[in-house]
């Protein structure tokens, strides 16, 4: 993970699920995350209706200047990018491993906006298959952020978080220090056209 947000969301997801695989949906606390709430969002497991958002931040929704809330996760993506954004969120609800992706957005007229995609997996009422929750947060702030909608996302890169691998100590893991380098060991790159995959098997190059 690159940016703070990211990290940040993480480590409060890690310390509240302690020996499980993923927390309730429940003890999400709104005000414990309260400075990430504009670029966090939760998603209905719903692929018939295309993983609806059911919570939207207000910065997500600007991005694209409409109501998120309701409207499938796929809609906001490029054609050429959804089959890997359903395999990202079987990966999340199947195997109860968080992922990290770089993302890129562009309005006309404009450089493309690069943000990290971050996307954990959580308990509803018992299902496992249910929601997730994710946090899009933007690796810098353009004077037209917010004023221009941005097209459909591309997915640039992702890393699947393998159980074992992002762990930490529950200290560490409230003040969010061991957790760069523990993703910084995580794994190998490998390649699927242009979408860049991280393995957790091998470190690094």
């Amino acid at each position: 993970m690159k940016l703070a947000p990211s990290r940040e969301l993480f480590a409060y997801w890690n310390s509240l699920r302690g020996a499980r695989r993923a927390p309730e949906r429940a003890e999400i606390d709104p005000i414990a995350i309260s400075g990430l709430l504009a670029d966090t969002f939760i998603l209905e497991i719903d692929p018939r209706a295309g993983y609806p958002f059911r919570v939207a931040g207000d910065r997500t929704g600007s991005l694209f200047q409409c109501e998120l809330r309701g409207r499938p996760f796929l809609d906001i993506w490029q054609v050429s990018a959804r089959n890997e954004i359903v395999e990202m969120l079987k990966t999340v609800t199947d195997e109860a491993s968080p992922v990290v992706a770089g993302v890129a957005a562009q309005t006309v007229g404009f450089h493309p906006l690069e943000l990290e995609l971050l996307v954990l997996p959580l308990r509803h009422r018992g299902a496992t298959h249910s929601r997730v929750l994710g946090l899009c947060s933007p690796a810098s702030s353009p004077t037209w952020l917010g004023l221009a909608p941005v097209g459909p996302m591309a997915l640039h890169s992702m890393r699947v978080l393998r159980q074992g691998d992002d762990r930490v100590g529950p200290a560490a893991a409230r003040a969010g220090a061991a957790v760069p380098s523990q993703l910084e060991s995580l794994a190998r790159l490998m390649r699927r056209g242009q979408l860049h995959f991280f393995s957790s098997a091998d470190p690094r190059p």
